[in-house]
């Protein structure tokens, strides 16, 4: 673009040594290549805007093709006419040369001024029509202006005014020009390009005396430059710029169709594989060879409460903190997965031994004891790993099955851990039925509360009792506790039922005290899932407002295996405890935590677990345990119920050592709370019956 300036520089000193190099008819027909090659570039700027309307149908697209059209009309009968070369001609030439400048000066910058808008295609005829019959008109005027010579004298003249003027419209073009710089620069860059070239033509064409001249023939020189780079201009527009668009709206769909692909086999919190990658992997590869292959199914252990209680957002970031806790662990041949359900599927297509697949669920378990901090939330990862290995006439999917209920099985096992066994297929479909009962069982009101008194050893009062939910299904009947309470906690819905046991809990014991009854203590358990509700306090709260029972007659129970994350649980558990109810740990003794927690926690009671209790007079081992809990109770100034009496020899056992409270069938059975109300004497009276068989003289009252 600027290498043709440079040509000024020689021009400017050295005309005549330039003008020179060549003999003067040579001159004759560089000038006749130079219009011709003018000819060409302005029809075909004409041309491709015709084309270019029907795709891009803006005003400005057509008004320069109808201003080159012009143009090169122009200069075709002006070419035609200067071959036969007398005064008429000459005159006529000069004549459509202005006419042709001025047209091109004040064309350009009315294009530039117009503000862009679509135009229909009927248009296109009728401009370029316009233009062929303005053509004509204007050849038809200026052969009778030449046949009476009327402007002779005055024509040079005329014509230095005319490319003067045309160079100042070109530099107010320029001016417009550059405030659209930013916009769509290589656009502006060509137009002002070309007008800069149309400058130095109009200048030269003014100082040139004699078309003929070096003057002459670098104004045509620089003419044909600022018409090539309106060419540039309308082909980066039309097609340059509109083919870079393309090839970007490509690139945009291909890596549109790689994000979709990697979506639709990936998960999108944990990127990791998702079940389709894997079934489609299982389908490819699970018996290309002999290797042994083999699954791992793992998941976290109570997840669907911990969702339900934390929320969507802080289990998300769970998962993907456990997923990269076992990217980082991954062997070779291991490939890692994550179902939607919230499980993790590792498949690997070349087993050596089962030790192997054993030593990686042992350093995913050590990994994962660190716990995962969750904004405030510190969460222990505790995992349940199933594995299957492949059988031959094994499928997939059915590998996979398998797997998934080993892990079942696994989280019924300290270790957590479990190879699959055909065994664990029966009562799969059992387990989904009372799933999908569960979730109508609430609303159909098949729930109820039994109650199972607690007798203070001291005064053989009944004080407290324990609620117990159970479940009458409509066509199975009675369904136990523990058949339906793991896959509650499962699936979410404990969240929702423990509020219903405990708003009824409450209601309960309220309206014992209106009947009457001595006031009594209703102890109540506590899930995983509602420990981790944000908003368990409020619950809590508001229920003990509605039912306006005492806070004091409300204890609540968690288990032993809750007490893992000591800094959220101590929070929670000093809040509950300022609301003014009692906090017990249920099941002492079988859990896996550290005693610790007892001095943290805000607790009030300790409930040996019965299967300490059940052989308390035949095994040793059991009644060392017991009297070390009772007398770790007594320094602890922790009070204790011991669950599961169900024979005398047991009662004696623990009025020697010291107990508080027992509950059992030797007292009672869970019983419904009409009983209660009905028969409340009579229980208390069986209680004091049993215990006047042993000496004891305290008056103490928890």
């Amino acid at each position: 673009m600027v290498l043709p300036l440079l040509l000024v520089v020689p021009l400017l000193g050295f005309s005549n040594q330039v003008y020179g190099i060549f003999k003067e008819e040579s001159y004759l027909y560089l000038n006749l290549v130079i219009k011709i090659l003018i000819i060409v570039f302005t029809m075909a700027i004409a041309i491709q805007s015709w084309l270019v309307f029907s795709h891009l149908p803006s005003n400005q697209t057509l008004y320069i093709g109808n201003l080159f059209f012009i143009t090169a009309l122009l200069e075709l009968v002006s070419l035609v006419i200067h071959q036969n070369y007398s005064v008429h001609s000459h005159y006529a030439v000069m004549s459509i040369h202005i006419i042709m400048r001025l047209c091109l000066a004040i064309g350009f910058l009315f294009i530039i001024v117009k503000p862009k808008q679509n135009l229909a295609m009927k248009y296109r005829y009728y401009t370029y029509g316009s233009s062929l019959i303005l053509v004509l008109l204007t050849l038809f005027l200026v052969y009778l202006s030449s046949r009476q010579l009327l402007f002779e004298n005055q024509l040079n003249k005329i014509n230095d005014l005319v490319f003067l003027l045309s160079a100042v419209f070109q530099i107010v073009t320029i001016i417009i020009l550059s405030k659209y710089f930013k916009k769509i620069p290589k656009r502006v860059m060509w137009l002002i390009c070309a007008a800069i070239y149309l400058i130095f033509s109009d200048i030269f064409f003014v100082i040139s005396k004699d078309w003929q001249s070096i003057w002459g023939f670098s104004a045509l020189i620089y003419q044909f430059f600022a018409f090539y780079f309106f060419l540039k201009a309308i082909y980066y527009t039309t097609v340059e710029k509109p083919y870079q668009q393309l090839l970007k709206i490509k690139q945009d769909l291909e890596h549109s169709q790689q994000e979709l692909h990697f979506q639709a086999y990936h998960d999108d919190i944990t990127q990791l594989p998702n079940e389709h990658l894997l079934l489609k992997t299982l389908k490819e590869s699970l018996h290309a060879n002999n290797y042994q292959k083999a699954i791992i199914a793992i998941e976290i252990d109570r997840l669907a409460a911990i969702r339900a209680s934390i929320g969507i957002s802080y289990s998300n970031k769970m998962m993907k903190l456990v997923a990269e806790r076992i990217q980082a662990i991954l062997p070779p041949y291991y490939f890692a997965t994550k179902l939607n359900e919230g499980q993790f599927i590792i498949y690997i297509n070349h087993v050596k031994t089962r030790e192997e697949l054993l030593q990686f669920c042992l350093n995913l378990r050590n990994v994962m004891k660190k716990p995962l901090q969750v904004q405030l939330f510190s969460l222990n990862g505790n995992l349940n790993i199933g594995i299957a290995l492949h059988e031959e006439d094994c499928t997939g999917e059915e590998l996979l099955m398998h797997a998934q209920l080993a892990m079942r099985e696994a989280s019924q096992l300290p270790q957590r851990c479990l190879f699959y066994k055909p065994y664990m297929s029966n009562g799969v479909t059992d387990r989904i039925l009372i799933e999908q009962d569960l979730h109508k069982a609430l609303a159909n009101q098949e729930f109820y509360l039994d109650f199972q008194p607690q007798v203070n050893l001291k005064t053989g009062k009944i004080e407290s009792v324990e609620a117990l939910v159970r479940w009458r299904h409509p066509s199975r009947g009675f369904v136990a506790p523990d058949q339906f309470i793991s896959i509650a906690e499962e699936s979410g819905l404990i969240i929702p039922l423990g509020k219903w046991i405990l708003e009824t809990a409450c209601a309960q014991a309220k309206a014992w005290e209106e009947q009457g009854l001595p006031p009594m203590k209703v102890a109540v358990n506590l899930s995983l899932g509602q420990l981790f509700q944000q908003d368990l306090v409020q619950m809590v709260q508001e229920i003990l407002q509605r039912t306006r029972l005492e806070p004091k007659h409300l204890q609540l129970e968690i288990t032993e295996s809750m007490t893992m994350n000591i800094d959220q649980m101590t929070q929670l558990l000093y809040e509950l405890k300022a609301l003014g109810i009692e906090i017990a740990v249920d099941d002492f003794g079988t859990g896996y935590s550290s005693l610790s927690y007892l001095k943290d926690f805000p607790i009030d009671c300790l409930k040996i677990d019965r299967a300490f209790v059940r052989n308390i007079q035949h095994n040793p081992n059991d009644e060392a345990l017991v009297s070390m809990i009772l007398s770790m109770a007594k320094h602890l100034r922790l009070k204790v119920v011991a669950e599961g009496i169900e024979e005398v020899e047991q009662l004696a056992f623990l009025i020697n050592g010291d107990c508080d409270y027992i509950q059992g069938y030797l007292f009672s059975k869970p019983i419904s709370a009409e009983q209660i109300s009905n028969n409340f004497k009579e229980l208390h009276r069986h209680a004091l019956e049993i215990l006047t068989q042993f000496t004891y003289v305290e008056d103490y009252i928890i």
